[in-house]
């Protein structure tokens, strides 16, 4: 699969950007790390917004920036859509109306109306079409936001913090139509955030980024699991997984999914049979055992093989594991950890006492 190369250099007084990255050309690449990490500036950088020195970038086989060869395409003749954390809508036009502007940059206009009508349900803005951006919620105008970006027919979307400025009430409200897009774009995302839950809904890729370098790159389960970077250690701390629904236990209200060879019980999900879902397990819910756990309340057993033991210095322990092929974090107390003698390569079984449906 191709890759976009992306190398930037940039200096200001108290803050240098160094990257050099080989970017995934299809699905959700994640930026992420804490304010002031360089995640906002090295989107700019993508974009043109800002002009690093020394850069680098190319998508499609055509080169925006070559700082060796003096080249710099100007933003406005890059073929990007960028969505803000604020949705910046003409005030004085109607959602339709903010959408066909959009549309008047692109010389000729290629969108059908069969195009512009899929875009305004894939993001569920049909119904606001004659609104104006006064009586939009937050989580509205950032939807209506991306619809116009992705009807330029980019080659890439940048998204920088597109939640951050929504309660999470409008959060919750967004997040399953970033989703859907995810599902229903071929082109590259890159989506700048300092969430994890946004990581956990939304990223194939993930990026993490400290004092304008890159300390992680990789794909999201291993990268989120990986017991040196501080989240692990979070008290959010979580394991993503990709799985499959196999059937429903009805009269218990289960759903039963399966993951290489292993089986999990979850709640009743309302999907058809073989649909691919993610779930997120969180570390403090995952416990360890020495030997097959039997009499016990929880559903979920399966056998793991521990990667690496991390202490923290609040008593509490972190634990890599491996189950099967899959990547999991356990958090447990510093204390249990000695009395199992957990060390790396033992073989042990989890319970996981409960698990999130993400998607």
């Amino acid at each position: 699969m191709p890759t976009l190369p992306a190398r930037f250099q940039l200096a200001y007084d108290d803050f240098n950007l160094d990257v050099n990255l080989q970017l995934p050309s299809t699905g959700v690449t994640v930026f992420f790390g804490p304010s002031g990490s360089g995640k906002t500036t090295l989107l700019r950088c993508i974009a043109g917004l800002e002009k690093a020195p020394l850069g680098y970038f190319e998508i499609n086989g055509q080169c925006w920036q070559d700082s060796t060869n003096d080249l710099f395409v100007p933003t406005y003749q890059r073929n990007l859509g960028y969505v803000f954390q604020e949705a910046n809508l003409f005030p004085h036009l109607t959602v339709l109306g903010n959408l066909q502007f959009g549309l008047k940059r692109q010389t000729p206009n290629t969108v059908s109306p069969t195009e512009l009508q899929d875009i305004i349900e894939l993001l569920g803005i049909g119904h606001l079409l004659t609104r104006k951006p006064e009586r939009l919620s937050g989580g509205e105008k950032q939807r209506v936001a991306i619809a116009r970006a992705v009807l330029l027919k980019p080659d890439i979307l940048l998204m920088d913090e597109p939640l951050a400025a929504l309660d999470q009430l409008r959060k919750q409200e967004i997040l399953p139509f970033l989703i859907h897009l995810h599902q229903h774009l071929s082109i590259p995302i890159l989506y700048v955030t300092h969430s994890p839950q946004e990581v956990a809904q939304l990223a194939d890729t993930l990026v993490v980024m400290e004092t304008g370098k890159v300390i992680a790159l990789g794909g999201l389960t291993e990268t989120f699991n990986r017991i040196d970077l501080s989240f692990a250690q979070d008290k959010a701390a979580s394991s993503v997984w990709q799985v499959t629904l196999i059937n429903h236990e009805t009269d218990y209200h289960l759903s039963c999914v399966a993951i290489d060879k292993n089986l999990l019980s979850l709640p009743l999900i309302a999907a058809d049979i073989g649909t691919k879902l993610r779930i997120q397990i969180y570390a403090r819910d995952v416990s360890i055992t020495l030997a097959a756990p039997t009499a016990t309340s929880i559903l979920n057993r399966l056998p793991a093989v521990i990667k690496a033991v991390n202490n923290t210095d609040n008593g509490q322990c972190t634990v890599s594991l491996t189950v099967g092929k899959q990547a999991l974090l356990a958090h447990i107390t510093q204390k249990s950890a000695q009395q199992l003698g957990l060390t790396a390569d033992l073989a042990v079984y989890v319970q996981i006492k409960g698990s999130s449906l993400l998607r």
